[in-house]
């Protein structure tokens, strides 16, 4: 399954005072965005990206288990902004699909207020039917494809050990078979990654996503994790370094580059 991390490394001593709620945050994909943090006890994922805003992931793993009870989210939400919400979105503190309750989750989040579910995941954990079948119930999911080759998901996405990215692909693929939402497909480009725009190509004609959206990372690196991380960046005050990103031409090269390679998808680019 991967591997996992000590105990103290995973959980605080207590969860009184920090919520598992934050935003709503403007979104260029969504709107204003709440999100819903179901790993706030730290930076949780199966990835530690080159570029993620929650800084080096302290906890390496593709296990999953309960970080946050139920109970304790729907506390949180009742009390958070969410009527001002245009969409929930389960994300945070790393992959959402790490934790066990995420369906219990949704569900809960769906029959309290109505509005549109969103889970962005990584897609580590799509190969599992139970995953597949907890993300269905949201309405919307975006996948991330950083990279068309293993050399660049590796140095990219730097998986834990035993990750392919053909294993997420066709967990990808499966879940596209099942699922009767809106797919999304984030690509989230580097100047350094090299990978040809006929493999991107080919790998997002094989998924068949709703739509792709191009985007570069524009928010700093923190220095370490900061629970405040997992939202808006605008007025960092915790130490981070930029990020040298794409320009938006070249984005929108891409783009062009890609759409004429797998006619018939729908792109959205950023900024």
């Amino acid at each position: 399954m991967g591997t996992s991390a000590e105990p103290d490394r995973i959980a605080r001593p207590s969860l009184d005072g920090a919520s598992c709620v934050y935003g709503p945050v403007p979104s260029w994909r969504v709107g204003a965005s709440l999100g819903v943090d179901l790993l706030c006890v730290n930076s949780i994922c199966s990835f530690n990206c080159s570029y993620c805003q929650l800084g080096n992931i302290r906890v390496h793993t593709r296990v999953r288990r309960l970080f946050v009870p139920t109970d304790k989210v729907a506390e949180d939400f009742r009390a958070s902004a969410w009527r001002s919400a245009d969409v929930v979105t389960f994300s945070g503190s790393g992959e959402p699909t790490l934790a066990l309750n995420m369906g219990e989750a949704i569900r809960w989040t769906r029959d309290f207020c109505g509005k549109p579910t969103l889970v962005l995941t990584n897609g580590t954990l799509l190969d599992d039917v139970r995953v597949r079948g907890e993300l269905g119930l949201a309405d919307r999911v975006f996948v991330k494809l950083d990279a068309a080759s293993d050399d660049t998901f590796r140095r990219v996405n730097r998986p834990v050990p035993g990750l392919t990215l053909g294993r997420i692909v066709e967990g990808a693929v499966a879940f596209r078979r099942e699922y009767a939402g809106f797919l999304g497909v984030q690509m989230m480009l580097l100047p350094s990654t090299p990978d040809r725009m006929e493999e991107f190509a080919r790998l997002l004609r094989r998924i068949e996503p709703d739509e792709v959206q191009i985007n570069t990372p524009t928010r700093p690196y923190p220095e370490d994790w900061y629970l405040q991380s997992r939202g808006s960046h605008e007025g960092v005050d915790y130490p981070a370094k930029p990020l040298k990103p794409l320009s938006g031409q070249r984005l929108r090269e891409i783009a062009e580059e890609i759409r004429g390679l797998a006619p018939g998808l729908e792109f959205r680019v950023h900024p």
